[in-house]
């Protein structure tokens, strides 16, 4: 019986010739990344042990990137903990420079590798063909002081792509689209697997957003087939493969959907759930109060440029915030580069440094009770962004760049 991609990666990791879904087996892992939401948290475990020792230290990758810079005493104390430790340590670490997921795509992740994050995103390393899963404060610990972990084989379902995505429309409406489609739960503890023609005409960007959101349908991990897109992207940034995969022709799925992205619309999530998916058009003319475009989802010079287009020549409204993120300082440094930076500040938006943000919801840009915010963040639950009662709409770089001009929930061909 054939294999998945997602039972090739285990298999390699596990030292055995094949696997199945259901199976348990030892791995070992290639990287294991954690940020400031709760490295504090291990290291304070780390340091309870009987005698703490960090089995590979050349795998593990720290970032700081969700309150950054610090917005309290509290955050600070946090912060120098986990910055002493990777010191004191000799573990790569970043401050300042970006959203984890991007610094890790950027730097880090090749394909074919498993790599343990504390973070429910990591699957968005899926795009360049690893597997990639978020785990726990204990599960990332027993990694970094053994190397090793246990994995449950998970079953795959797959998702064939044919066609192309129409102008204005872009790989996120698509990734909530089948969220909505299968639902919050409809791939709990299961690999979503993309492959199909319509591949070819996603980049890397497009790969990405697809991929970190697949946990918002429960997804224990997002794989993409290794094709010259992504073996370019290594290419540029100087790293080659462990492996490529692909599943074989006889491999075992749970379920099949085919999907022609030609027929998708600008998606727009309501509150507060992220499979609450509609069409933009039947939200247009709700009020918003702020605007977020970043994110590890959507915070890619791609993005910034697709946003730029649809702002430049406009104001935002000015009822409205509208907090502008780059993922990483290189996308910064680009978008300075490229002018987009002036483009949104002389449009009235508040470019802000790298980090998570108002997708984090707990330092900049939080909004108040009975507010409205249209984000390219990953999560709209309840609170996800400020205040219990206020209401967060995912949307688009191109549709939240819209209604910041327009005041109000807009798509991309309403701006003139």
């Amino acid at each position: 019986m054939g294999m998945t991609i997602a039972e090739k990666i285990i298999a390699l990791a596990a030292g055995v010739d094949s696997v199945k879904a259901g199976d348990i087996h030892t791995v070992e892992l290639d990287r294991l990344l954690s940020n400031d939401g709760t490295t504090h948290l291990t290291i304070d475990m780390y340091n309870n042990l009987k005698n703490p020792k960090i089995a590979d230290v050349s795998k593990l990758v720290w970032v700081i990137d969700h309150n950054v810079p610090c917005d309290s005493v509290k955050t600070a104390a946090s912060h120098k903990k986990m910055r002493d430790f990777a010191k004191e340590n000799g573990i790569k670490f970043y401050e300042g420079k970006g959203v984890c997921h991007q610094i890790m795509m950027e730097n880090h992740v090749r394909p074919g590798e498993l790599i343990f994050g504390a973070d429910s995103h990591t699957c968005a390393y899926g795009a360049l063909g690893a597997f990639g899963t978020g785990v726990g404060c204990t599960d990332y610990l027993y990694g970094m002081v053994t190397g090793h972990s246990w994995v449950l084989v998970p079953e795959t379902i797959r998702f064939n792509l044919t066609g192309k995505l129409n102008p204005g429309v872009t790989a996120r409406d698509l990734i909530l689209t089948i969220i909505g489609k299968i639902g919050a739960n409809g791939a709990n503890y299961k690999a979503m697997e993309f492959a199909g023609e319509g591949m070819k005409t996603l980049n890397m960007s497009d790969r990405i957003s697809i991929c970190n959101l697949c946990v918002e349908a429960g997804a224990k991990t997002a794989l993409m087939e290794v094709d010259d897109i992504a073996m370019d992207y290594l290419k540029e940034h100087g790293r080659t493969p462990k492996a490529c995969f692909s599943s074989d022709a006889d491999a075992v799925f749970a379920a099949t959907y085919n999907i022609d992205m030609s027929t998708i619309v600008p998606i727009v999530a309501k509150p507060h759930f992220v499979d609450n998916v509609v069409p933009a058009t039947e939200c247009s003319g709700m009020r918003i109060d702020e605007a977020f475009l970043g994110s590890c989802n959507n915070g890619r010079i791609e993005d910034l440029r697709l946003a730029a287009s649809v702002i430049k020549g406009h104001k935002i409204a000015p009822t409205v915030r509208f907090l502008v993120v780059p993922a990483s300082q290189a996308v910064y440094e680009q978008a300075l580069s490229e002018g987009l930076i002036d483009i949104f500040m002389e449009a009235g938006a508040i470019v802000m440094n790298p980090n998570c943000s108002v997708c984090w919801g707990s330092c900049q840009g939080v909004i108040g009770e009975g507010e409205t915010l249209i984000s390219t963040g990953t999560r709209n639950f309840k609170g996800r962004a400020g205040h219990k009662d206020s209401f967060v709409y995912l949307a688009s770089s191109a549709t939240v760049a819209a209604s910041a001009i327009k005041g109000c929930i807009a798509t991309a061909d309403e701006i003139k």
